[in-house]
């Protein structure tokens, strides 16, 4: 199951790519802007439940393609490439086994414990 599920945000990634390739930006961005979300991590300097809060918001699928669709059809690019760079960071994230965040610890999250 874990391999069907790893193929599966691969090929996620893969949408983000080629929703990526309709904008008019040089591919250095993709990259550049790839890690971007992870700024959410930054809320675990408080405490582990604001963490898992800021880590969460930033890794929220739907908030991704909301800002996909209100790009698009309001014509702004700059919104457009953040949820398509928001969705291909999380499709990526979670193809390594990066999941949602439970409160208690970075480790625990909704596709099981990383690390040790």
């Amino acid at each position: 199951m874990k391999t069907l599920l790893k193929l599966e945000e691969a090929a996620l990634l893969v949408v983000g790519i080629c929703c990526f390739a309709q904008l008019d930006y040089a591919w250095w961005w993709f990259l550049l802007l790839l890690l971007v979300p992870d700024v959410g991590m930054l809320g675990y300097l408080v405490n582990p439940r604001v963490g898992a809060f800021t880590y969460n918001l930033f890794h929220f699928r739907a908030l991704a393609i909301g800002l996909m669709i209100f790009g698009y059809f309001y014509g702004n690019e700059i919104i457009s490439l953040s949820g398509i760079m928001l969705f291909s960071h999380i499709a990526l994230d979670r193809m390594l086994g990066y999941g949602l965040k439970y409160p208690d610890s970075f480790k625990n999250t909704h596709l099981g414990s990383i690390g040790k």
